[in-house]
């Protein structure tokens, strides 16, 4: 399934849009990714965690779990700032894409057109585990932008 190669390189390949997730979170100065250097604007590990609860959430769903907001919340908070925390989230990062992978390579080619547990609610349709997925990589990719961004202050 084409799509399965295509989150590999949103997470950690060759991406079209540019640096794939974990180049660009793997060149954040530790020290700045806590910064909120746009008032209101989330800083660098609150996006990276934002990113590691939806990988999981996505995760669960193509298991065939209900959707919901994700376990550690949309817009999980860092549990400090020190170096060792910025690690930690990078490396769970990586874990979580690392799982999502293996799931998504158990999964047979005549079942990505299966309805997932995702609604839609404004079109009150389940949507597909290749549209639940599909939607991951956009997800990924958007962030992505936004992390190249704020490191660059």
């Amino acid at each position: 399934m084409f799509l399965i190669n295509e989150i590999k390189k949103a997470f950690n390949g060759d991406a079209w849009h540019g640096n794939h997730v974990m180049h660009i979170l793997s060149a954040v100065n530790p020290e700045s990714a806590f910064e909120h250097f746009i008032p209101n604007a989330h800083a660098i590990a609150e996006i990276a965690l934002h990113l590691t609860s939806w990988t999981e959430e996505v995760t669960a769903r193509l298991m065939g779990k209900s959707a919901s907001e994700p376990v550690a919340g949309d817009w999980p908070m860092p549990n400090g700032k020190e170096s060792k925390n910025w690690e930690k989230i990078i490396f769970d990062f990586k874990i979580a894409n690392d799982e999502l992978i293996r799931i998504c390579e158990a999964i047979e080619d005549d079942q990505w057109d299966q309805k997932s547990t995702d609604v839609n609610p404004l079109l009150n349709t389940n949507i597909t585990k290749a549209e639940l997925l599909n939607g991951l990589i956009q997800h990924h990719a958007y962030h992505a932008g936004q992390i190249a961004l704020l490191s660059k202050f």
